[in-house]
C-alpha cells in the first residue's frame, strides 16, 4: 500500500464512523496541478484518542497539536492525521503558545501558511473545500499568504524562505502584498534555528529551480540575511575573455540552473565555489582573483558552520571548492597526481561542478572530457593500487619508526602510481635507499605524507 492509498483508506474509515476527513495542504495543491504528491496529510474533526482507537497501528507524534501517525504495517508507509485546530500567538516565531481543537474545517485552514496550501479535498467524492481563494491563486500562479501576511510570517519565520521555495518550484510569482511583508520581515529569519534555515536552503537548491529560488530570496531581501557572502558576489566583474556571461553572481546562478537533481553537497559546492572572488578581486594586466580558492574555502567553512552542516557534508563541499581550479592542469599532471585527483571522494560531483563551470563561462569542455575519459579508462586498482610494503616491512628491515616512514611510503606510492615501481622487491630497495638518504634529519619532525607543488598540479 502506498501513502495515497493509505490516506484514502483513512478518510474512508473516519467518514464511515461519522467524522469529517479531508486530504489537506500540498497534496491537494499538487493533485490539482497534475503533479504527483510526495506526501499525503489528512485533517479531521476526530480527536487524537478517537483516531488511535480506529487505527490500532498508530502513534501520537504531536499530542499538543493533535497529530497522529497512522502506519500501514510492514511496508513502512504512514500518513499524518491531524485534528482540526486553531492557534494562538507564536511567541517564539515557530510554535503556537496554545492550540484549540475545532470542528469547523474553515478554522483549521485559517491557521495555515499560503492559500495554495489551504485547500481540502474529499478524495471519495472529489469535492474541494476552498475557504481562502487557493484555486484562484493556483490558476493565476501566485503564492499568497492566508489572511494578514505579516502575521503569518511572524508565526513562523521560516515561511519567509518557504514562500520563495514554493514560488520557484512551481514557477509562480509571489503576490505583491505577501512580498512586501517578506521584505519587511526579512531580518526575522535570523531568529530561526540554523538547522531549519539550512534544510530549507537545501530544498531551494535541489528541488529543481535553484536560480529562481535565490533570485526570489534576493528580491525578498532574504539573501543578504542568509547568505551575505553570496550577495557580495553581485557586481563583481570577471575577465570577459574567460567569463563573457558577466559577474560572479550571474555565473553562479547560470551554473545552478544547469544542475539536474543535484545532491545537497554538489548544489552547495556550486553555489559557493567562487565565494572567495569578491575579497580577492584586483585589476592588473587583467582582472585577477589570486588566492580566491583558498579564501573561498575559509569563507565557505564559516558558512557551513553557521548553518550547522554535518562534518561529512562540509568536507565534501569544501573539497569541491578547494579542487575546482585543478581541472585546468589535468593535461599536465603526472600520472600519480592525476590518479590521486581522480580518486577524490565523490569525484563525479567534482566532474559535474567543472562541467557546469565551463558551460556557464567559456564553454570549453576539453579538460572535462579528458578527466572523464581517464576516470572511465582507469580501474579502481589502478587508481588506488594495493600497497607493496607497509611500515611493518620497514621495521623488519631494521629501521626505527619515525616521521620519515610516512614520507617514504608516500614517495613510494607516487612511484607506484607513476609506473616506476611494480614489485615488492623494488619497493623495499626504494625504501631502504630513501631512508638512508634521509638519515635522522626527519627524526622527531611530523612531516607526514604530503604532496609537493608539482604533485598538486
Amino acid at each position: 500500500m502506498d501513502n495515497e492509498s493509505l490516506a484514502i483508506e483513512i478518510i474512508r474509515v473516519l467518514r464511515s464512523n461519522g467524522f469529517q476527513a479531508f486530504l489537506v495542504g500540498g497534496c491537494v495543491r499538487d493533485r490539482l496541478l497534475g503533479q504527483v504528491p510526495k506526501d499525503f496529510d489528512v485533517s479531521t474533526d476526530a480527536r487524537p484518542e478517537q483516531i488511535s482507537i480506529l487505527f490500532p497501528r498508530s502513534r501520537l507524534v504531536g499530542e499538543q497539536f493533535g497529530v497522529v501517525l497512522v502506519d500501514a504495517g510492514e511496508s513502512g508507509v504512514h500518513v499524518e492525521v491531524a485534528t482540526f485546530r486553531s492557534e494562538s500567538a507564536y511567541s517564539d516565531g515557530r510554535h503556537p503558545d496554545s492550540v484549540r481543537f475545532e470542528t469547523d474545517p474553515a478554522a483549521d485552514v485559517m491557521r495555515r501558511d499560503f492559500t495554495i496550501n489551504g485547500l481540502m479535498e474529499c478524495p471519495l467524492s472529489g469535492h474541494i473545500l476552498d475557504y481562502v481563494g487557493g484555486r484562484a491563486d493556483l490558476a493565476s500562479g501566485l503564492v499568497r499568504a492566508i489572511g494578514d501576511a505579516a502575521t503569518r510570517f511572524q508565526e513562523d519565520h521560516l515561511r519567509l524562505m518557504r514562500a520563495a521555495r514554493l514560488a520557484a518550484r512551481l514557477g509562480f510569482e509571489i503576490e505583491a502584498g505577501t512580498l512586501a511583508a517578506m521584505q519587511a520581515s526579512a531580518g526575522d529569519i535570523q531568529r530561526t534555528a540554523a538547522e531549519r534555515v539550512r534544510d530549507e536552503l537545501i530544498r531551494i537548491l535541489t528541488e529543481g529551480a535553484p536560480r529562481r529560488g535565490l533570485e526570489l530570496m534576493d528580491k525578498a531581501l532574504l539573501l543578504e540575511q542568509v547568505l551575505p557572502e553570496l550577495k557580495a558576489c553581485q557586481g563583481v566583474e570577471q575577465p570577459p575573455e574567460f567569463h563573457p556571461e558577466g559577474d560572479v553572481y550571474t555565473h553562479t546562478l547560470l551554473m545552478l540552473d544547469l544542475l539536474e537533481q543535484p545532491s545537497a553537497t554538489l548544489a552547495m559546492g556550486v553555489m559557493l565555489h567562487d565565494v572567495g572572488k569578491p575579497s580577492t578581486f584586483r585589476r592588473a594586466e587583467r582582472i585577477r582573483f589570486d588566492g580566491h580558492v583558498e579564501a573561498g574555502v575559509e569563507i565557505a567553512r564559516n558558512i557551513l558552520r553557521r548553518l550547522r552542516f554535518s562534518n561529512e557534508q562540509s568536507e565534501q563541499i569544501l573539497s569541491l571548492i578547494e579542487n575546482h581550479m585543478r581541472f585546468s592542469h589535468v593535461h599536465l599532471m603526472k600520472p600519480s597526481t592525476l590518479k590521486r585527483f581522480l580518486r577524490l571522494d565523490g569525484f563525479q560531483e567534482h566532474l559535474e561542478l567543472h562541467r557546469v563551470d565551463c558551460l556557464s563561462s567559456h564553454r570549453n569542455l576539453d579538460n572535462y572530457r579528458f578527466a572523464k575519459e581517464q576516470l572511465e579508462a582507469l580501474s579502481d586498482e589502478q587508481l588506488k593500487p594495493p600497497r607493496l610494503i607497509t611500515g611493518s616491512d620497514l621495521i623488519e628491515q631494521g629501521f626505527a619508526p619515525g616521521a620519515s616512514f610516512g614520507v617514504v611510503l608516500h614517495e613510494l606510492e607516487t612511484a607506484q602510481l607513476d609506473g616506476a615501481i611494480a614489485t615488492r622487491e623494488q619497493a623495499i630497495d626504494f625504501a631502504i635507499r630513501r631512508l638512508k638518504q634521509l638519515g635522522s634529519t626527519l627524526e622527531g619532525r611530523d612531516f607526514g605524507p604530503r604532496m609537493n607543488a608539482d604533485e598538486r598540479g
